[in-house]
Formats: C-alpha cells, sequence, structure tokens
C-alpha cells in the first residue's frame, strides 16, 4: 500500500501534537517536583512573627541612643536634644549630599527635612536602620564615647562617612542617607517597627 501526502501530513501533525503534550505534562510535572523546594525559601513563622516587635523607649532619657535588631539589622533609637532638633532644622535640604528621604517599603521622593524623618509631634525621636549605605558597616554614634564626627550624628570609622543627627549623609563616601523602617508610636513611649 503506497502512502499519500494526506497520510503523511496526518502523521505530522499527530506527531506534533504528541511532542507539544508531552511538553507541556513535563513542564507542569517539573513545576509540581519544583515546588517545595522553592516553597521552603519562604521565611518561617519565627521569622515572620519578628517581622513586627514593639519597643518601650521611656528609658532613653534626652541625648541618649539605643540599639534594637529588626529583621536582623540594627535600628538606631535616638532622643534627640533641643539643640540637635535646632540644628537638623536649619540645615538647608538642597545643601545635603543626599536630599530625600529613604523611608523603607516606600517609593515616595520626600525631601530629607526634619518633619519627613521624624513624625510630627515626636520630633525629638530619631527611629533609622543603622547600617552604612556605603559598603554596609555599623556606624559609630550610639554610645557616649563613639566618634561623632563634625555634626554630632554618626562616624563610620571604616570608610569615614559622616551623618548628622537625623542619620542625613553628609560627607565621606556614602551615597544617601540612612534609611528610616516603618515606625509608628503605640503609645507616649512605646514604638512598633515593621
Amino acid at each position: 500500500m503506497n502512502a499519500t501526502v494526506e497520510d503523511i501530513e496526518g502523521d505530522v501533525s499527530r506527531r506534533d501534537f504528541i511532542y507539544l503534550a508531552t511538553g507541556a505534562f513535563a513542564a507542569v510535572g517539573g513545576a509540581v517536583a519544583l515546588w517545595p523546594f522553592i516553597d521552603q525559601m519562604n521565611p518561617d513563622a519565627s521569622t515572620m512573627s519578628l517581622s513586627t516587635i514593639e519597643v518601650d523607649i521611656s528609658p532613653v532619657q534626652v541625648g541618649q541612643a539605643i540599639t534594637v535588631l529588626w529583621r536582623g539589622m540594627p535600628i538606631f533609637v535616638r532622643n534627640l536634644t533641643p539643640e540637635e532638633i535646632g540644628k537638623a532644622k536649619a540645615v538647608e535640604v538642597a545643601d545635603l549630599k543626599d536630599p530625600v528621604a529613604r523611608l523603607l517599603g516606600s517609593t515616595a521622593e520626600l525631601p530629607a527635612s526634619a518633619a519627613n524623618i521624624t513624625k510630627p509631634g515626636k520630633e525629638n525621636w530619631l527611629i533609622a536602620v543603622g547600617i552604612c549605605t556605603h559598603l554596609g558597616c555599623v556606624p559609630k554614634g550610639q554610645s557616649p564615647g563613639d566618634p561623632r564626627g563634625p555634626y554630632g550624628g554618626y562616624f563610620c570609622v571604616c570608610h569615614g562617612s559622616i551623618y548628622d543627627t537625623l542619620g542625613r549623609v553628609r560627607g565621606g563616601p556614602a551615597p544617601r542617607n540612612l534609611d528610616i523602617p516603618p515606625y509608628e508610636f503605640t503609645g507616649e513611649a512605646k514604638i512598633k517597627l515593621g
């Protein structure tokens, strides 16, 4: 029996369908097999429980600072003095190396003014991520004996980045201001990070 052109074309279209169906089946099977490996990379419950923490800041007196850990990052909590607040407010945002306030989780490009870095009515509290924006070092300035640089804020001894009391970069190789984590005051002397 001789094969006709129609028979050959029919075989080709059936063969193409079988190849496509086999490929689709293999792709779906591969995705199902990989899902447990991908899913195990999600944070576990203990990590997620640390995504928000409450911090009692009542023991922090004017001029003092503490460092807390949030999501594995040091968070600087500083009770600014009236003099530090006055100096910070007097700085023209246009004169800053980085004129943008960096709020974690936000894409808003707000000016790096004291009003955008602190909370209304709580201008004496700086809450900032304590990681230098140059190479990820932890700047000095939290302890009373630490070098703070000429602006009285933070000084990264590793590479010489200088920040003012609001965590705004004022000199050195750091390209941008310290990040501000998402936080809110839940009481007169409590903050919730995250």
